[in-house]
C-alpha cells in the first residue's frame, strides 16, 4: 500500500506562489509533481552511482554497512527549506543517545545535478561540526550525482520535485526516510522538525530491534507508525492488552503472596503447638 503526502505546504518555503495554491484547485504546473508518495518496503537502487564529498565514485549499496540509514534529499544551494530540514534533523540527532556511524548512518543526496563535491564537502563540514561527536564523519555522507542516477533514487522513494525556471529554484517537499540495513524503505517523516521519539523508534524498527533498549521495545509495543501522519501514535488495543496482562500478573502475585503467607502462618502455629 502506498500513501501520498502533498508537498504544496512545504514547497511554500521555496516558491512564493505555493501558498496561494493551497486554497485553490488550480495547482500550478510547477507543483503538480511536488509530493512524497510513500513506497514502504521498496528496495532503493543499490547500484545507483553517486560522488561523495571527497570526489569518490560509489554506489548506494557501498554505503550500507549493516545499519539503518536516514536518507535526506535536498539541494545544497536551496535558499531556505533544505537548510531548515537539515538543521531540524541535526537538532533531533543531537538529542539521541544513538550515534551516527555506530548505531546508524545518514546519507544526504543532492537532487540538483549541477552541484559538485566541493559544495557537498562544505555542507558536510558544517553539519559534522554542528553534530560534534567522534566518528560521525565516517557515517554521514553528502552526495552529488548525475540526473539519471538521482531520478532512480528519488523515484524509488517517491520523492517528487520540479525546477521552476522563472524562480530559479526547486519546488519540493520536506521529508526524510529511514532505510533498513539492506536498503529497503522503512519509514517516512515529514516537515522540518522531527520528533526524537519517532526518529528513535523508526531506527529501532528499521534495525529489526537490534539496537535500542528494553524501554524501546515496550514503546514499540505501545506505539505504532501511522503512514498518513508520518508519526507514531498510541496503539490503544496493545496498551489495553498490556494492562490486561499486567493486571493478571498482579492478581497472580497477590494470590501467591497470600498462599505463602497463610502457609507460613500455619507452619508457625504448628511449631508453637509442638513446643508447648
Amino acid at each position: 500500500m502506498t500513501f501520498v503526502r502533498s508537498g504544496v505546504f512545504i514547497a511554500a518555503f521555496c516558491l512564493p506562489f505555493a501558498a496561494r495554491a493551497q486554497t485553490s484547485n488550480d495547482v500550478p504546473p510547477q507543483l503538480r509533481n511536488v509530493r512524497v508518495q510513500q513506497n514502504p518496503n521498496t528496495q532503493v537502487p543499490l547500484n545507483a552511482k553517486f560522488v561523495d564529498e571527497n570526489g569518490a565514485s560509489l554506489s548506494i549499496g557501498q554505503l550500507l554497512r549493516g545499519k539503518p540509514v536516514i536518507l535526506s534529499l535536498v539541494y545544497y544551494k536551496c535558499p531556505r527549506l533544505c537548510s531548515m530540514t537539515l538543521t531540524g534533523l541535526l537538532k533531533t540527532l543531537r538529542t539521541l543517545d544513538f550515534n551516527i556511524g555506530k548505531e546508524f548512518d545518514v546519507v544526504t543526496v543532492s537532487f540538483d545535478p549541477r552541484e559538485k563535491p566541493q559544495l557537498a564537502a562544505a555542507k558536510k563540514a558544517a553539519y559534522i561540526e554542528g553534530y560534534g561527536r567522534a566518528g560521525a564523519a565516517d557515517g554521514w555522507h553528502f552526495l552529488t550525482g548525475e540526473q539519471r542516477q538521482i531520478l532512480r533514487l528519488t523515484d524509488a522513494v517517491g520523492f517528487g520535485f520540479e525546477y521552476d525556471i522563472t524562480q530559479e529554484q526547486f519546488a519540493h517537499a520536506s521529508a526524510i526516510m529511514i532505510l533498513t540495513p539492506d536498503g529497503r524503505v522503512s519509514r517516512y517523516f515529514f516537515g522540518i522538525e522531527f520528533s526524537p521519539r519517532d526518529l528513535r523508534l523508526g531506527l529501532v524498527e528499521a534495525a529489526d530491534r537490534k539496537i535500542g533498549s528494553a524501554a524501546d521495545q515496550i514503546l514499540l509495543y505501545c506505539f505504532e507508525y501511522d503512514p498518513h501522519t508520518g508519526k507514531y501514535s498510541m496503539a490503544i488495543m496493545n496498551i489495553i492488552r498490556l494492562f490486561g496482562v499486567l493486571t493478571v500478573i498482579v492478581i497472580l502475585a497477590f494470590i501467591v503472596y497470600n498462599v505463602r503467607r497463610d502457609s507460613s502462618r500455619k507452619r508457625a502455629r504448628m511449631r508453637e503447638a509442638l513446643m508447648s
